[in-house]
């Protein structure tokens, strides 16, 4: 059985069509929530999730306002499962923060997967058939189509995919969320790599996730029934091949405070649309730029609609902070520091860039920038200083604290 494919609907990238979007989907963030988020109707039908994702991942929506804006309609108890869903990005953000060198061994990884693709032509013709949408499962099929033609796909289908491309196709899990994230609307280093690392049993020892027949037809109301001898019987992860376990833990780092008595450039990326939020009118601000990163996400081409939805989250930014802005592309790192300093800059400010593809090219614009003497600045935001520290094992620690966190962010 194959899916017709209907792209979604998304609203404008921009703050108020991503409001609008959150007042329209409130009514459903309580008990229907709770019941009803795990069932995936297909592309178009996805009645029973938020689809907030695309917005908070540029934070054109803040977690801490989404969930104020669940509680106020459910109270506390009804939105829990909400709450504790939206509290997995900021966790999957800390624990990448805390632990770097797992993007670093996905970001290296993923070359050498990609040198062997292009040395096998059976990998990578099975690879390419997955791709494509033309294997012989048709549910695998379906889900690549949405994914490809709308840049969404239901939670549960991507764990699904996720564990038949690992587990029943036996392909590289790092090409797999590579093909993720050159598509995903939603696509963020953290929530990407680590999910893909849940499924395949490295991000918690022990625990995988398996694509079960039942399970595919349950809970997508029969749209899918696949014969349980195509799938393959789970009894291990990928442990093996990872040896030595998870690398130690990193203390937090601590970004450079902006002097408010410097002359200023203003940067602005997909990781924070929202830089209104913090102080730019203490500033002396010489130049503004939006910096247009999403091709950083692969060494493969990313697709359009992830381009197009950056771009227009980024040009909406512009618009709302009443700032003429310069557009600049993630190419040379160098061409940073020569844009700040004709600018008469001595400092670049941005909303704080977590680890993944923009924080590399940043890392590496480094060294031109001090030796223009210019400092790289962040401001990090008051909610990802709270749950951050505690992003130091799985995720269920985290989750015990939600309800200490919701009041110390003074939303309980």
């Amino acid at each position: 059985m194959t899916d017709n494919i209907s792209t979604p609907d998304w609203p404008t990238p921009t703050r108020e069509a991503a409001e609008q979007h959150l007042a329209a989907v409130l009514p459903r963030l309580g008990a229907r929530y709770a019941h009803r988020r795990n069932v995936d109707h297909g592309p178009g039908q996805h009645h029973h999730v938020s689809q907030l994702s695309p917005f908070l991942r540029r934070r054109l929506l803040l977690e801490t306002d989404v969930m104020a804006a669940a509680i106020a309609q459910h109270g506390p108890e009804g939105a829990e499962k909400f709450l504790q869903e939206i509290l997995w990005r900021n966790y999957f953000k800390g624990w990448l923060e805390r632990r770097p060198q797992i993007w670093h061994s996905y970001r290296d990884g993923l070359r050498a997967d990609l040198d062997r693709l292009d040395g096998d032509p059976d990998l990578r013709d099975a690879v390419e058939r997955v791709r494509t949408g033309e294997t012989d499962l048709d549910c695998m099929n379906a889900w690549a189509r949405e994914l490809t033609e709308t840049g969404y796909l239901h939670n549960h289908a991507r764990m699904w995919f996720a564990s038949i491309w690992v587990f029943t196709l036996r392909l590289p899990w790092r090409l797999g969320a590579d093909f993720f994230y050159r598509h995903l609307l939603d696509g963020d280093p953290a929530s990407n790599t680590l999910s893909w690392r849940w499924v395949c049993g490295l991000h918690t020892r022990g625990k995988f996730y398996e694509a079960q027949a039942w399970n595919i037809a349950k809970f997508t109301d029969h749209r899918f029934t696949p014969d349980a001898a195509d799938l393959a019987e789970v009894t291990a992860g990928l442990e093996d091949h990872e040896p030595g376990g998870l690398p130690d833990l990193q203390p937090l780092r601590r970004p450079n405070a902006p002097d408010p008595d410097r002359p200023t450039a203003l940067l602005v990326t997909e990781e924070d649309c929202r830089p209104d939020d913090f102080p730019l009118d203490r500033f002396d601000i010489r130049a503004t730029a939006t910096l247009a990163a999403s091709a950083l996400r692969a060494p493969g081409p990313v697709a359009k609609k992830v381009v197009e939805f950056e771009a227009a989250a980024l040009a909406d930014t512009a618009q709302r902070i009443a700032r003429k802005a310069d557009n600049l592309q993630a190419g040379d790192p160098d061409m940073l520091a020569h844009w700040a300093a004709e600018a008469g800059a001595s400092q670049i400010v941005t909303p704080y860039v977590p680890t993944g593809p923009l924080r590399d090219w940043l890392d590496a614009a480094e060294p031109e920038l001090e030796k223009a003497g210019i400092t790289l600045c962040e401001w990090r935001r008051d909610w990802d200083a709270l749950v951050w520290p505690h992003a130091t094992a799985g995720y269920f620690k985290v989750r015990k604290k939600l309800p200490d966190l919701l009041h110390q962010a003074g939303l309980a």
